[in-house]
């Protein structure tokens, strides 16, 4: 029989063998221990045997249990004999400690197998009471650890398992919920051309009714026309009078019958007319709910993906030839969304691992970073990515009246001075190793000019902005047939170059040196706007309407949709729009803002749920409506299909909640 207490209640066994029937205090190990033994005499003055080695097979208060091989009979005769006594040492692996005693053997029991195998049943005699409580706490260790393992082991299994389904049915919400925008967007854009082709057919009703009521004003006034003198004086039969008199009548009936028939046609056409506004009325209003819900989706998409180290978030999700790179644009526009959301501590996480950590080159910041530990990823040091740190660094430090970056900020800006001064037109090249012009960086210098100008107060920043100003009269604003060049000799057309004109500059402003935003704009439109199909990720195939990179006709691949520049000019539509509302001129204000408001539902309409597990199918949007197809510019969209850009999902919400990057307010 055998039963067990714990502690004070102890475990005991009744084992029955050679020696008789004893009842033992033990704890079944589910692991041995090393065992030392060897005989010595009773008076503990000299050992009688060598070391013979054994293992535990039970622990108990009052004694232990040995496994042994081979052991002599003449040895289990002295033992039994009772003349000499046992000395032992239990080993207690990873402890470090040893536990010693002097024991007696109480019973010996034969165990099956291939050698000879004995259990040895010891009393302590001699054992310190401390390492006693040690042994048996180790042996409870012991004993209780594969189960409490496994217990962890089944407890982590759960959490992660919730944590994965939980994931999974997030990931399900937030697709569910871009592609119920997506459907009410498509729903609405149905809706509304069906108001349209109602007002078309009320307009063509409103102009046949009225046709056909001049036409029965006429028959009847003809009807009611007196007869002349002489067909009274040649006595016209009356017959023939009332037989034109019937005629007439018929003709007026006839086109009074016409008339109510299309009468009734418009009045149901504008009952139709009303039924649809009033749906058109309800998707938009859900239309209104769901664009701030997917923004706020868009918005946690950088939060759970921001390194906690470097700060610094992956510009492309779903690229592996750039996985990890962080690029210095893409980080300067998410400073300013964190700002947005009065999420400052995300944006210091950035700017304190840039103006502290990140390799820098004569002072210049580098294209990019890799996300994980910020060693460089791209060795290349362009103007632009620099003065839009600067700009960010500004807006950061506007917005918190924290200071302590704006000396990056005006770093960078003696840097792009100095690229200045040493060119005798007063130009900026595309990097200090660099050649070329672009117009983009001296748009972007002299709204940092502007920026710097106004937190510091310093004179320098307005004379530099007004000789970027005349740089760009001078290479860029020259030629009426083409309002913006791309840089100093590149007559090719550039999106981005018209949307930032109105940005950097203003409206305003633009006037004021013999240039008109309308025709920049319109411009932009007539050579840069495009419609293509848009490959949804679950198959769908859309039709999205927004601006190219570059004029259509100059590049082979078709009309391609960027996000980020479709983004910026919705930036500009509504600078118009704000424009002309100050001038007072609503109409013309509500045209730019229904521009904006279009074109920021036709972005709607590209975005995509994340592509990676970290991103929890947050949304997002591509970089493109197409892959790895050239730019017009030099680079490429990135690769893989669907991926995730963070300039174009950043600069996305600045464009929806009126955010001029390139503009202190």
């Amino acid at each position: 029989m055998i039963g067990f207490k714990i502690e004070d209640k102890i475990m005991f066994i009744k084992v029955k063998n050679n020696l008789g029937a004893e009842r033992r205090k033990y704890i079944r190990l589910d692991t041995v221990l090393p065992v030392q033994f060897r005989l010595e005499s009773l008076d503990n003055k000299q050992p009688l045997s060598p070391w013979i080695q054994g293992f535990t097979n039970n622990i108990g208060h009052g004694g232990i249990c040995l496994v042994v091989n081979d052991l002599s009979p003449e040895f289990i005769k002295l033992v039994q004999a009772k003349r000499v006594k046992l000395a032992i040492e239990i080993n207690l692996p990873l402890s470090g400690h040893s536990v010693c005693a002097s024991v007696s053997l109480a019973w010996t029991r034969e165990m099956g197998g291939l050698t000879k195998r004995l259990l040895l049943g010891l009393d302590y005699e001699k054992i310190n009471p401390k390492q006693n409580t040690m042994l048996i706490r180790y042996a409870w260790a012991k004993k209780l650890f594969l189960p409490f393992v496994i217990l962890c082991i089944a407890i982590l299994s759960l959490f992660l398992g919730f944590g994965a389904y939980s994931n999974m049915q997030l990931t399900h919400k937030n697709k569910m919920l871009i592609e119920e925008l997506v459907g009410v967007l498509q729903e609405s854009k149905v809706a509304k051309q069906r108001l349209e082709q109602i007002a078309r057919e009320k307009i063509s009703l409103q102009d046949k009714i009225g046709s056909l009521v001049s036409q029965i004003k006429s028959v009847s006034e003809k009807k009611n026309e007196p007869l002349p003198p002489a067909v009274i004086d040649n006595a016209k039969p009356v017959p023939a009078i009332i037989d034109n008199t019937k005629e007439l009548n018929g003709v007026i009936l006839k086109l009074a019958q016409e008339r109510d028939l299309l009468q009734a046609k418009l009045a149901a056409l504008q009952l139709n007319e009303k039924a649809v506004q009033a749906e058109s009325l309800r998707l938009e209003t859900k239309k209104v709910i769901l664009e701030k819900a997917n923004l706020d989706k868009m918005y946690q998409w950088f939060k759970v993906r921001q390194n906690p180290h470097t700060g610094l978030v992956m510009s492309f999700e779903g690229d592996k030839d750039i996985d990890s790179w962080a690029f210095l644009y893409d980080q300067a526009l998410l400073i300013q969304v964190y700002d947005k959301f009065s999420d400052f501590a995300r944006a210091r996480k950035i700017l304190d691992f840039l103006a502290n950590d990140a390799k820098r080159e004569d002072g210049w910041f580098l294209n990019a970073y890799y996300v994980n530990d910020g060693a460089p990823a791209e060795f290349v040091l362009h103007s632009g990515p620099n003065i839009w740190l600067g700009l960010s660094i500004v807006q950061y430090t506007q917005a918190t009246g924290d200071k302590k970056y704006l000396r990056v900020a005006e770093e960078i800006a003696q840097n792009i001075i100095k690229l200045q001064n040493s060119d005798s037109d007063d130009g900026i090249r595309g990097g200090p190793q660099m050649s070329w012009y672009a117009t983009e960086h001296h748009l972007d210098a002299y709204a940092l000019y502007k920026m710097l100008a106004k937190v510091t107060g310093m004179n320098k920043y307005e004379q530099a902005a007004e000789k970027t100003l005349g740089w760009l009269l001078r290479h860029t604003y020259d030629r009426q047939d083409l309002p913006i060049k791309r840089g100093k000799g590149d007559s090719t057309i550039a999106t981005d170059t018209y949307a930032w004109s109105i940005a950097a500059i203003g409206p305003d402003k633009l006037k004021a040196i013999g240039m008109d935003p309308d025709k920049i704009l319109e411009f932009a439109e007539e050579n840069c706007l495009v419609e293509v199909d848009f490959n949804r990720p679950g198959g769908q195939v859309i039709k999205v309407q927004g601006f190219d990179f570059a004029p259509q006709r100059h590049v082979s691949r078709g009309g391609v949709v960027s996000s980020e520049w479709t983004a910026q000019m919705v930036v500009s539509y509504k600078i118009m729009a704000d424009y002309y509302l100050n001038l007072g001129q609503k109409d013309k204000a509500a045209v730019y803002r229904d521009k904006a408001d279009n074109y920021l539902g036709q972005l709607g309409k590209m975005i995509i749920s994340s592509p990676s597990p970290s991103g929890q199918g947050e949304g997002c949007l591509p970089y493109a409506t197409q892959d790895y197809v050239d730019t017009g510019h030099g680079w490429m969209t990135p690769k893989g299909k669907h991926t995730g850009s963070v300039s174009g999902t950043a600069y996305t919400i600045l464009a929806y909640y009126g955010i001029n990057p390139l503009e202190l307010k």
